[in-house]
């Protein structure tokens, strides 16, 4: 089975940045969207960032002009890269791909921005 895997989470400064990627351990076809989400302590999951088969990108307001997300379709990974970090940003960033025949979802990896 295809595996997610998210790598680049760890503790930075308030302002500082972090690239989040997040690798297929194999190609992945008839996908619609990738995705990133992440989760507070104790809270309901939250939509990020999301990337169309088209290439389109979106955005929750709470992250406009700070993240980008972008993909590289030969390595089969995604990136989210996070500029003017913020307290209010740790949490556990998941990624996700929707293809037309099932979801995949990563194990997640641990952002905390903090002085």
């Amino acid at each position: 089975q295809v595996q997610l895997v998210e790598s680049g989470g760890g503790l930075v400064q308030p302002g500082g940045s972090l690239r989040l990627s997040c690798s297929a351990s194999g190609t992945l076809f008839s996908i619609n969207s990738a995705n990133w989400f992440r989760q507070f302590p104790g809270k309901q999951r939250e939509w990020v960032a999301g990337i169309t088969s088209s290439g389109s990108t979106h955005y929750a307001d709470s992250v406009k002009g700070r993240f980008t997300i972008s993909r590289d379709n030969a390595k089969n990974t995604m990136y989210l890269q996070m500029n003017g970090l913020k307290p209010e940003d740790t949490a556990v960033y998941t990624c996700n791909v929707e293809t037309k025949y099932r979801v995949y979802w990563g194990q997640g990896t641990q952002v905390t921005v903090s002085s």
